[in-house]
């Protein structure tokens, strides 16, 4: 049996989706040309390592993430799910996660020993598979499995509407979406609708939008 090449770290598609979104959209015409040939890139073959780095960056700053993982990537040898699975749960709380992301972080340990997926086998799960799928596992929520389905698996058209960064990137470069009264964000269709334009590139585009926001791009 011939062996599967391994991915890209950038997605395919990129290019192609940098000049399909200028041409659609005014806002895209202007935001990508800012980042040269910055893209994108899957930080890690392995899909419990990106899962597990995306609940270490819930609700924390990404600076504070990156303390966290690293501390977490030197108590965690290998970096496996068997051996986050066989460490005490004190081991982990001292890297800097709380008891509930310890919690978190060892029922997706359990989940990719039940499925020991590789990149290729994902393939065969529409994104609706996909998140149904992730959002299975305890802790995992919408969120999170999107960010696993841009960053790792390089899903082309994902939208996070539950993202606070993509939501004040589209409030500030979206000249149709207006805060509600007392700064309060709109209903995820709201945002869905101005994005139609951005289809079938949506991931593209949110990137583009956080790195707007912020100078250190995000990578899970």
């Amino acid at each position: 049996m011939l062996a599967r090449k391994k991915k890209p770290a950038i997605p395919p598609y990129w290019e192609d989706a940098k000049s399909y979104l200028m041409q659609a959209c005014p806002v895209m015409r202007d935001l990508i040309p800012r980042y040269g040939n910055a893209a994108l890139e899957r930080q890690h073959d392995c899909g419990f390592t990106t899962l597990t780095r995306a609940i270490v960056g819930q609700q924390i700053s990404v600076k504070a993430a990156d303390s966290v993982w690293a501390k977490l990537e030197v108590a965690v040898q290998p970096f496996s799910a068997a051996t986050m699975l066989a460490l005490p749960d004190e081991t982990l709380r001292a890297c800097g996660l709380s008891g509930q992301k310890v919690a978190y972080s060892k029922n997706i340990a359990q989940f990719f020993i039940t499925h020991p997926f590789t990149l290729h086998d994902w393939d065969d799960h529409r994104d609706d598979e996909v998140l149904a799928l992730l959002t299975g596992i305890k802790g995992v929520g919408e969120w999170t499995a999107q960010m696993f389905m841009m960053f790792h698996l390089h899903r082309p058209d994902i939208l996070p509407t539950k993202d606070i960064g993509l939501l004040k990137a589209m409030h500030l470069y979206c000249s149709s979406i207006k805060l509600k009264k007392n700064n309060k964000y709109h209903k995820p269709d709201i945002y869905e609708r101005s994005a139609r334009v951005w289809m079938p590139y949506r991931t593209v585009a949110t990137w583009y939008l956080w790195r707007a926001l912020d100078p250190v791009p995000v990578a899970y």
